[in-house]
């Protein structure tokens, strides 16, 4: 299959603070999430069950073991986490490291897994846990951890812990549901990680949710055109990318990419002048040898067909 361009690119950045919850702010806790006590070493696993499991997912904890947990370190690496979650047909989402954005996320009925150091910076004990609620008043946070259900610890342990392991947090989402506070740049590169890990369908509607929200999306709509020329739906795919080209004729990708879907569709003569056309708009001579390439497939494929 031709290779299709990106557009994006770059991570967003995460803010480090940590803020404290107003005094006010009410108490929250998902009581009904559901318990998976761990094994040896078996933390990641286990939180991450809870919170797919939450989100709908059909999941078991052994199977999800073979996942992501290595026997060599003897637990699980974020990266493991993440991809499991992908297969799963979920997005994994990291969050702001802040308990503001924790409680959002409860208030919105999501668990939180975050990343803990139990150890000191010599001796770390690496630990995930989940986040099943928050009392600001009585200032404590309540988790299902390691083999306590229901684990109550102060925040200020908790903030120190979860400082050791850089304030790491992520929600499960399903592919229709945004978290509570969205980022939009880190929500598109959550959605096109679903997309490489093979979950067209759920990356599609995905892509959808994100068209509601942004709807003039340059990103959004190539990303939809980019799933759809995945799944093979050429015309549709065709259909994102000319909606895109029509608000913004500039990204040179999105005009490679619906050449390409047109050449699918055999219409050889309207994909060349469309390279053509990128061709003569480019000024990026990292660019050029893509576009050359592109030209060369779709003439290739005008040759085979006759």
């Amino acid at each position: 299959m031709p290779t299709l361009l990106l557009l994006l690119s770059g991570c967003a950045s995460l803010p480090e603070a940590v803020r404290e919850l107003d005094a006010n702010t009410g108490r929250v806790e998902l009581e009904d999430a559901p318990f998976f006590p761990q094994q040896r070493y078996q933390c990641g696993p286990a939180a991450l069950t809870t919170v797919l499991t939450m989100s709908g997912a059909s999941v078991s904890l052994p199977a999800i073991v073979d996942k992501v947990y290595l026997p060599e370190k003897s637990g699980s690496l974020q990266v493991e986490l993440m991809a499991a979650t992908r297969t799963s047909g979920r997005l994994p989402y990291v969050i702001d490291g802040t308990l503001s954005a924790v409680w959002n996320e409860l208030a919105a009925g999501r668990a939180v897994v975050v990343l803990q150091n139990l150890g000191v910076a010599a001796i770390p004990r690496w630990h995930y846990a989940v986040v099943v609620g928050i009392d600001p008043q009585r200032g404590e946070v309540i988790l299902r951890s390691g083999t306590d259900k229901r684990r109550i610890t102060t925040t200020k342990t908790f903030l120190r812990t979860w400082r050791r392991g850089d304030y790491w947090a992520i929600v499960v989402l399903r592919p229709d549901e945004l978290p509570a506070h969205v980022d939009q740049g880190r929500y598109f590169e959550a959605i096109a990680a679903l997309e490489q890990a093979g979950q067209l369908d759920e990356a599609a509607v995905a892509w959808q949710t994100a068209l509601r929200v942004w709807p003039g999306s340059s990103a959004v709509l190539f990303g939809l055109g980019n799933v759809r020329f995945a799944s093979g739906l050429f015309a549709e795919a065709e259909e994102f990318y000319r909606r895109l080209l029509a608000r913004d004729d500039r990204p040179l990708v999105a005009r490679n990419n619906l050449a390409l879907a047109l050449a699918q569709q055999q219409e050889f003569d309207a994909a060349l002048a469309e390279i053509s056309i990128a061709l003569a708009q480019n000024n990026d001579a990292a660019l050029v040898s893509e576009l050359e390439h592109t030209q060369e497939t779709i003439r290739k494929m005008q040759a085979d067909s006759q």
